[in-house]
């Protein structure tokens, strides 16, 4: 009698040298951004702008690093992103999970209707709704301040729907019924039965949201000023302005304002890919 050795339904292959060449490819046209702010940053102004430019770290990189940080107040707009980044972030996962859950799980009125509306504000741009939110911060005497910056973003469109999707493949409608015949209320049947099936797509909209919130330029630079309590994004442009900036010293501004987001990744990047990996699986095994 032989022994199956593998599960029916699923192989293994390995990939080729063609598969890894792509790889190494893709890889270093990735990584060539950083590199190339890295080899500016470790240089002068002047040797940016000869012909051909440098393709190899200079010996400018600490002079240029300690400018940067002193110049655009660095430490501290580090700080206020952190802070930014991750009460956004916190305040996504919260909120967009509980609405997720609603649509994903739940009966109510106008409950396609409501999901729509809310499916359909990803189609507006950002832009359109800057000036009534600038007047209401204003009458609310919240320029440059933080709070200006992380409530607008505490949910989003796009964290609802995610979640939503999410919920629905991997939370059975069964496993709720059963903890509502077992007494659970609705408190107890979320913190114990939603959110761990929720843990995946929670930890990689955290994530998203993390780096959206560092990165956002265009919201920070308009409610905060330099002076004030600036984001990194915002103490950056203070390092552009003048009749002849130093490229050099630009680049190593953002060298530094690009490190604690290449941390996080190294740190939750398993976490992360397993989460996605884990909702692909499941999508494909149900769709």
């Amino acid at each position: 009698m032989r022994t199956p050795t593998r599960a029916a339904g699923t192989s293994t292959r390995r990939a080729g040298w063609g598969t890894y060449t792509l790889l190494a490819l893709f890889s270093l046209v990735s990584l060539f951004p950083l590199l190339w702010t890295a080899v500016a940053a470790s240089r002068t102004s002047t040797r940016l702008a000869a012909t051909p430019p440098p393709f190899r770290l200079g010996r400018n990189l600490p002079r240029n690093l300690t400018i940067a940080w002193t110049d655009a107040r660095l430490g501290e707009a580090l700080a206020n992103t952190a802070l930014v980044a991750g009460a956004v972030a916190a305040g996504t996962v919260a909120f967009s999970t509980l609405a997720g859950f609603a649509f994903a799980k739940l009966r109510f009125r106008f409950k396609s209707a409501l999901l729509l509306l809310v499916a359909g504000t990803m189609l507006i741009p950002p832009q359109l709704g800057v000036v009534p939110l600038y007047l209401l911060i204003a009458r609310l005497r919240w320029t440059d301040e933080l709070q200006a910056v992380v409530l607008p973003s505490l949910v989003s469109a796009f964290g609802v729907f995610f979640m939503r999707q999410h919920l629905q493949r991997a939370l059975p409608s069964e496993l709720l019924e059963a903890a509502r015949v077992d007494g659970a209320g609705t408190v107890r049947t979320l913190w114990h039965v939603v959110l761990p099936a929720a843990r995946p797509a929670m930890a990689v909209l955290a994530m998203l949201s993390f780096v959206a919130a560092w990165n956002d330029f265009f919201w920070p630079v308009l409610a905060l000023t330099q002076t004030g309590n600036p984001t990194v994004q915002v103490a950056l442009t203070g390092l552009g302005r003048g009749y002849v900036p130093d490229q050099s010293v630009v680049m190593a501004g953002a060298l530094l304002g690009t490190l604690p987001l290449l941390v996080v990744l190294a740190v939750f990047g398993r976490h992360i890919v397993g989460g996605v990996m884990r909702g692909a699986v499941k999508g494909w095994v149900k769709g």
